[in-house]
């Protein structure tokens, strides 16, 4: 028997992604009884079990993998033919779905969506904003910015800009501690953490001179949202290390101060993310360009030397072993 609403098949995907019937039904606006009730009415078509049910979650049967295979290349046709058809009337419509780091978000690219989406009447933007890496081959996400070093070759990585984590705290608490004068000396600072795809981030590592030293911190005080971790630095809690993006605007206006200057840090790349071998629709293309040219003009800004030092564009494609490859 044939599969007779191709409907039905996202009630599969969206039950494979989020794990659970209650997942799928929220991601598709039904109830959870009608996507059971969908889900069975699949099942009994194929005449297959495409999933193992428990208490907790729903995992696919090898039927169901393979049902699911094919079902994500469909919908990705039925994609490319809507991109086809709008891209002949010079018109970019359908939803861009984009996952971006929290602070990032905040401190740079909301203005820029707005820009995007008053320049495409037709686009409308799905945000997810947060610190925890989503898996661009496995969620529903088109494009997502990531800093940090890649290593998945399903992965096409579009870089943005080479950052250099800067150290601040905010005039209030330089007040309450010295300065630092040595990468050492922050052994005895309240260091603000944050994590890095799911670690903490304890060891800050600088550079002088070609000699690389570590520094194993503490605080009072971590958190899985690098946005926080800025916001307790200029409220005077401790001293962190973040993004020159990130800091850049509390850096010109006084809230935070930027110390050891005169010490290297790692270079901290930022990419747009894009599954490999996946069609990749035009608005999507049209807004990885959109960054791109905006990430440049920002960069190309920058008036202090210490700030366009740690911020280098790069407009080039790349695989993601290419962009660990140069590390």
């Amino acid at each position: 028997m044939k599969i007779e609403n191709t409907s039905d098949l996202r009630v599969l995907v969206q039950t494979a992604r989020g794990g659970t019937l209650t997942a799928a039904a929220h991601a598709l606006g039904i109830t959870p009884a009608a996507a059971s009730a969908t889900l069975k009415r699949l099942e009994a078509q194929l005449g297959a079990r495409l999933f193992e049910r428990s208490t907790r979650a729903m995992r696919l049967t090898p039927q169901g993998q393979t049902l699911l295979d094919y079902a994500v290349r469909a919908f990705e046709l039925l994609d490319e033919g809507e991109s086809l058809v709008t891209a002949d009337r010079g018109e970019l419509v359908g939803t861009l779905r984009v996952a971006a780091p929290s602070d990032l978000t905040r401190s740079t690219l909301l203005p820029w969506f707005d820009e995007f989406l008053a320049l495409h009447a037709g686009v409308q933007l799905s945000l997810s904003v947060g610190d925890r890496p989503l898996d661009v081959m496995r969620d529903e996400v088109d494009v997502a910015l990531r800093y940090g070093t890649l290593a998945d070759s399903r992965l096409v990585a579009r870089p943005f800009a080479v950052t250099s984590p800067l150290l601040t705290a905010s005039p209030e608490y330089l007040r309450r501690h010295p300065a630092p004068k040595t990468p050492q000396d922050l052994v005895h600072h309240n260091c603000l953490i944050f994590n890095r795809g799911g670690r903490r981030h304890r060891v800050w590592r600088f550079a002088q001179n070609g000699q690389w030293t570590e520094v194993r911190v503490n605080g009072d005080r971590s958190v899985d949202d690098a946005s926080l971790a800025r916001e307790w630095a200029v409220a005077g809690h401790g001293v962190t290390l973040k993004s020159a993006l990130d800091v850049r605007n509390d850096i010109s206006s006084g809230r935070l101060v930027h110390l050891l200057a005169d010490w290297q840090t790692e270079p901290y790349p930022l990419h747009a993310l894009l599954p490999s071998g996946r069609f990749v629709p035009a608005r999507v293309r049209a807004f990885v360009d959109f960054l791109a040219l905006k990430f440049e003009a920002l960069t190309a800004s920058f008036v202090d030397g210490a700030q366009k030092a740690s911020i280098c564009p790069d407009g080039t494609k790349q695989t993601a072993h290419a962009a660990q490859g140069r590390r």
